[in-house]
Order: structure tokens, then sequence, then C-alpha cells
């Protein structure tokens, strides 16, 4: 039998057995005695979507039956698009890397021109079964060739950035690497449309990075997080409570913190990584305090009492050298401690992204400064007169 022949009575038996399938095959047999490469590509993936491929083996039957008797026709990426999709219907997830391992190896057999980025694009995806199967050490070398290959792209598709860039975060997420998961994540959404994804994969994405931002060793700052449209999955949910702490912890706000942490202990409690560091989040909140107590002063006159300081972090003058020397050390300020004047002196603090309210103050305070340079220059035109009269 041809494999037109082939092509037709599998087509034509999945339209007897699924009748509310029957045009969606129609149309298929149509584009493919056709030639219509592109238009059946497109249809393909329009089927991958459909309730009835979601569950059991009819994509790995279309597959194996269909599509491979002309996938050397159609776009490489396509083709590691719909092979994604297809081994996440295997059971077996071995089955499912030897399924794409093979696909990987067709693609770079056939050498067409863009090979690099469906290879990529399949390699990440069998990286992430490893990390699913606990294989670190097998994933975090896929990962860094995974680099490597995304680095030497001048252009990447969005999607294969994506899929090095997810992996990437799960990987940490394993090993519970808080800032790598975070970092990695939020490359992640800048690659995808988050409205694209599941409701339920948003929520416990959005609440994973919520999470990580918080424990994260070295992230001080949560306003882009905050301002992604993904938080707004957390709304009316069990995770709600996450976007008032973020909130407190993006303005350093220890009171409303002290009060969230009393209003959720049933919450905070039903989380084992916030219980175990609970004491790294007071520091870290503490800092996020002093960065604010010096982003709210002028640039010119950021002087700071260290007991204003002490006042407002809740802590003893003692504490906040400490603090202060923490905040240095990790250059999220660069400034002077006085401890005989007792003031700090702040001469840069670290560049952060700025939510809509901080942006507004942000501009009050340069149409104020533009105020100052033009009342200076009208000083210096009324002085000019006078210095030449005197030269």
């Amino acid at each position: 039998m041809s494999s037109s022949a082939q092509v037709d009575a599998f087509l034509n038996g999945q339209a007897s057995k699924q009748p509310e399938l029957a045009e969606l095959f129609a149309e298929l047999r149509s584009f493919y005695e056709r030639k219509l490469w592109h238009e059946l590509t497109m249809k393909l993936e329009e089927a991958v979507a459909l309730p009835a491929f979601q569950q059991g083996d009819l994509l790995i039957q279309l597959y194996h039956n269909f599509l491979v008797d002309f996938e050397h026709r159609i776009s490489p990426l396509k083709l590691g698009h719909l092979a994604v999709a297809v081994s996440s219907r295997y059971t077996d997830r071995a089955a499912a890397v030897a399924f794409m391992e093979q696909v990987v190896e067709k693609i770079a057999e056939q050498r067409q021109h863009g090979h690099e980025e469906p290879v990529l694009y399949l390699r990440m995806h069998v990286a992430l079964l490893h990390v699913h199967e606990g294989r670190s050490a097998q994933a975090r070398e896929m990962v860094r060739d995974g680099k490597g290959a995304l680095d030497a792209m001048a252009s990447p598709d969005p999607s294969v950035s994506a899929a090095y860039y997810y992996v990437c975060s799960q990987y940490h997420k394993a090993k519970q690497e808080f800032a790598e998961f975070y970092r990695h994540g939020m490359l992640y959404l800048a690659f995808v449309s988050s409205e694209s994804l599941p409701e339920a994969t948003r929520r416990d994405l959005a609440a994973d990075l919520a999470l990580a931002a918080l424990l994260g060793e070295d992230l001080y700052n949560f306003a882009e997080l905050i301002a992604h449209p993904i938080v707004k999955t957390l709304e009316n949910t069990e995770f709600a409570w996450l976007l008032e702490i973020l909130a407190a912890f993006n303005d350093g706000d220890l009171h409303a913190y002290d009060a969230l942490c009393e209003k959720h202990a049933a919450a905070l409690n039903a989380q084992p990584a916030l219980v175990a560091n609970e004491r790294r989040l007071r520091e870290k909140i503490t800092i996020t305090c002093l960065l604010q107590i010096v982003f709210k002063l002028p640039a010119d006159h950021r002087e700071i009492a260290l007991e204003d300081i002490a006042l407002k972090t809740k802590l003893s003058v003692d504490g906040v050298e400490y603090l202060l020397m923490k905040a240095l050390s990790v250059r999220l300020i660069e400034g002077v401690v006085d401890q005989v004047a007792g003031v700090v002196n702040v001469t840069w603090i670290q560049p952060r992204v700025l939510l809509k309210p901080q942006i507004s103050e942000l501009s009050e305070r340069l149409e104020g400064w533009i105020e100052k340079v033009k009342d200076v220059g009208t000083s210096l035109q009324e002085e000019i007169p006078e210095l030449a009269t005197m030269a």
C-alpha cells in the first residue's frame, strides 16, 4: 500500500471512529493531497489544541500514521512544536525522551536553514523531563549546552528562548535556588504571553515567583513582579495574601509586614520555606525599608541620622550600623557612615524598577529640580552685567 493510501486509510478510519472530528480529518486530507504544507501545518496546530487531542494517544497516532509522511516538508521549528506536543501524550517519560531525540536526529540530518532552533527547542524539553525525573546532572549539562547554543543565535524565535528559560527556572526550582528560579522565571515570562498559559499554570507560576522573590537571597526589588499581569491570577485565591506581603516588602513597610504576619499566620506557617527563613525575611524587609528611606530623600540631601533610621526600622543604633554594613557590602547603596556624628551620607543607591506611584513621585522631584535650575539660571543672568562692569 502506498504512503498516500495509508494516510487516507488512517484519516478515514479516525473520522469514522470520531464523527465530531470528521471535518477536521477531511481538511487535513485535502491539504495533504494538494501539498499545501503551510496550511496543513496551521491546521495541525489547531488540532493539537482541541480537547480530543489533549488526552489518550490520538495525537501520537496522528504523528506516526500521518505527520511522519511529510515532516521533512514543513518548517523545522513548527515540527519541533508539534513533536513536543506529541511527546506530552506519552505516559512513559522515557518513551517521550526517546521520541524527541529521534526527531532531533531527523532535523539535524536534514540541516535545513534554521535547524538549530528546533534542535535547541526539543533538547530543552528533553532536559525538562530530566528535571522532572530528578536527573539533575543530565539536566545541568543540557542547560549549560543550551545557553551556548542560544547565545550563538542572532535572533532566536521567542518560543526557543522561552523553552530555555523555562527549563532553567524549573531546574533551579528543583534545587531550591530561589533567586535563580526567580530571575529565569521572569525571563521566561518575557518571551511568552501569560494569557496563553492555562489558568492553573499561571496561578502556580505566580505563587512560585512570589515566594521566590521573598526568599531569594539578593532580591530586594519586587516591582517587576508586582507590575506583571500574571500576579493578578492570585487575586481571590488561597494565595491572595502573597500580594499583600509583596507590596509590604516593596514599600519597605515594617509595620504593615508585622500586621500581615499576624493576619495571615496560618497561611505563612503552611509554607515551610517561609518558616525556615523567617529571620532572613525580617532582615530583607528591614533592608528594603532602608532603601525606601534613602529613595524618598532628594539626591542632594542624603545625610541621614542613624537614630532616624532606627526609629523607622525598629532597630537599635547598633542594629542600624549592622544594617548599613550589610547594604554597603552587597552594593545596594554607597556612602560613608560617620559613627561619631551618628549619620550616614548615601552617595548612590542601586537603580530600582518603579511602580506608577513611585514614578509619579520621581516626576514631581524632577519638576522641582527643573525649577531650581531655572532659578539658578535667572540668578546668573542677573549677576552677569554686574560681573562685566567689575571686569
